[in-house]
């Protein structure tokens, strides 16, 4: 029994499985829109490259988790500059201004100024705050590496330095004991408790320079929290979220890729080989046996370690071992269509085997082969996550299976960090079942004994 489009669309439009699964297929196609305009590609590219997330905090809970707590989480806070300059005299003076509402209930773990400096000579940076209470310290003053040609300096300052302590305490008339009081807890306390003031901080960083040449660029002053972003960071430093809306688009182009080409193959192998019949169709089934029985998931964790684990080579790896079901199903049907009348006078009128296999053959399979491509998906997908997870993915891309192995080497079940397993985990079984629903919508369809 064969359907039109319109009509498998129309036994579509009746069940309501199919009308989830195709929901959440269009919420993950948007995900990974999302991810190519929104992240840019240096991102993905340097997601295992560890200095390109020290900005970020270490194993940082989601933002969102302060809104089911009494007291806030420290978010942690990237601060954008805004930029002034002018002269006085001979001096250039370059200003960056951060400026930030600190209304969280304990202090921050830290902050660092990060900045990168392009200047001759050796100019004098400096670092001030002005709290909420309208006191105003000055934090930190330094020279750069005197240079006699324009240089490029990368530089970071920290509230760890020893000499933020000492300027603080001279600076501003703290009503209790320092003297164990790390500096950024200083910085953010009342005056006459060790207690966080609330409100409006400004961090002021000032550069003076004789020769007119200093600039400061991709500066940023960092306020290190414990919660970051939509979904925390790891023990790495990154940004978990950029890895999940990565993983997106990685896990569709694994699942549909692998699915794709299994039943392609599989079709095309077992209806040539049911049509022609005879000793054709007993070598190749025979061939076929032979991979039907070979254990697939040993065999594809061996090829990982001496090919490689390349993404592209796993997604050949799969399709090597995923199209044998097909070929058996594929190969029953094609013995039943070829008995037909019209295929017996395709025969007498001289059309030659390939042309009546693709004319006419396999056009009465393609709603099989819709509804194969759609329950294969789930396997490929955790099937690549599966080898991720035990350490034979390829570490260059983000994958949710990825993602899982580097929680598993870092403990993070033991250590209770829930926001680094269950999105992951989550993402997976969703996009597998979304699959799942409409492979069944579509197997109902076309299977005459389910839909009786």
């Amino acid at each position: 029994m064969s359907f039109s489009p319109k009509e498998i669309w129309k036994e579509f439009a009746t069940s309501t499985i199919a009308l989830v699964g195709i929901g959440i297929i269009v919420a993950l196609i948007c995900m990974s829109i999302i991810a190519f305009v929104a992240i840019p590609a240096e991102t993905f590219r340097e997601w295992n490259d560890p200095s390109s997330w020290l900005a970020y905090p270490k194993s940082a809970l989601p933002s969102w988790v302060n809104y089911f707590l009494q007291q806030k989480i420290p978010e942690h806070l990237i601060l954008k500059p805004q930029h002034f300059s002018q002269e006085s005299g001979n001096v250039s003076v370059v200003t960056d201004v951060f400026a930030t509402a600190y209304e969280y209930d304990s202090f921050p773990s830290d902050f660092i100024y990060q900045f990168t400096a392009k200047y001759q000579g050796s100019p004098l940076v400096q670092l001030s705050v002005t709290r909420p209470d309208g006191t105003n310290s000055v934090l930190m003053s330094t020279s750069l590496p005197q240079s006699k040609e324009n240089t490029e300096f990368e530089g970071m300052l920290f509230s760890t330095d020893n000499s933020m302590k000492k300027n603080l305490q001279n600076n501003i008339q703290f009503q209790f004991p320092t003297d164990s009081i790390p500096s950024q807890d200083l910085v953010f306390s009342e005056l006459d408790q060790n207690k966080v003031q609330k409100g409006l901080y400004v961090f002021k960083v000032t550069a003076y320079d004789v020769t007119g040449n200093l600039t400061l660029e991709q500066s940023r002053f960092i306020v290190g929290g414990k919660a970051y972003g939509l979904m925390g960071t790891d023990e790495l430093r990154r940004d978990l979220a950029v890895g999940i809306l990565w993983g997106t688009p990685l896990a569709l182009f694994i699942g549909i890729t692998v699915s794709i080409g299994s039943v392609v193959f599989g079709l095309v192998y077992g209806v040539y080989a049911g049509f022609k019949g005879r000793v054709t169709d007993e070598v190749m089934m025979r061939f076929n046996d032979i991979i039907y029985a070979m254990p697939a998931l040993p065999l594809l964790i061996i090829l990982a370690v001496t090919i490689g684990n390349s993404i592209f080579l796993i997604v050949g790896f799969l399709v090597l071992f995923g199209w044998v079901g097909i070929a058996k199903v594929s190969r029953s049907m094609a013995m039943q269509i070829k008995t037909l009348q019209y295929i017996e006078a395709s025969k007498l009128m001289g059309q030659k085997d390939f042309k009546i296999i693709f004319k006419h053959v396999l056009p009465q399979l393609l709603p099989y082969a819709f509804a194969s491509i759609a329950i294969s998906v789930p396997a490929a997908i955790t099937t690549e996550a599966g080898l991720s997870f035990l350490g034979l993915g390829d570490p260059t891309f983000p994958t949710w299976g990825q993602i899982l192995h580097d929680a598993s080497v870092y403990g993070a079940a033991e250590r209770g960090l829930w926001w680094w397993i269950l999105p992951p985990g989550i993402m997976i079984a969703i996009t597998g079942l979304a699959f799942v629903f409409i492979g069944h919508a579509m197997d109902t369809i076309v299977n005459p004994k389910l839909r009786r």
